[in-house]
């Protein structure tokens, strides 16, 4: 409930409660507030026990927290059987080792799973596999570049 008080937040709230109430009138108040938090907390689990109950038994296991976005997909997504294949998915996907490759590929370097592949081709008596980032070689004077009618 006071999850985010502080103890010099505390301690001001003491002194204050101190100086508006006195000495003498606060055991009387504290006693006061505590029995009324404990009539809420009381009403309030009552209220959840008669609403589990008109539910019926296909809600034995509803949780009002559940009613919270956050813990409703959370619950849903990340805790439960894993029915949609989520996991493997995150685990098979590795965005840093995809994008070494790329950048391996596109400065014409071979990467390291690219490089065990092409050796295992090479040993398996495959035709090496052409590089597609080899600059083309030079035509001929005489020749013109290829027309591209939607370029222009």
């Amino acid at each position: 409930m006071f999850n985010d008080i502080g103890a010099l937040e505390l301690l001001t709230l003491v002194v204050l409660a101190v100086l508006v109430f006195g000495p003498e009138k606060l055991p009387k108040v504290i006693q006061d507030v505590t029995r009324t938090i404990r009539k809420i907390r009381e009403f309030s689990d009552s209220a959840k026990e008669d609403i589990r109950s008109e539910l019926g038994p296909q809600f034995k296991d509803f949780e009002f927290e559940d009613l919270n976005p956050k813990t409703f997909v959370r619950k849903q997504l990340m805790d439960g059987d894993d029915d949609l294949g989520l996991k493997e998915i995150r685990e098979s996907f590795d965005l840093r080792k995809e994008m070494a490759e790329v950048t391996d590929a596109v400065n014409g370097r071979e990467s390291a799973t690219s490089a065990g592949a092409a050796g295992t081709a090479a040993a398996a008596g495959a035709a090496a596999k052409p590089d597609l980032l080899k600059k083309p070689a030079q035509p001929a004077k005489d020749d013109r570049p290829p027309f591209d009618a939607d370029a222009t």
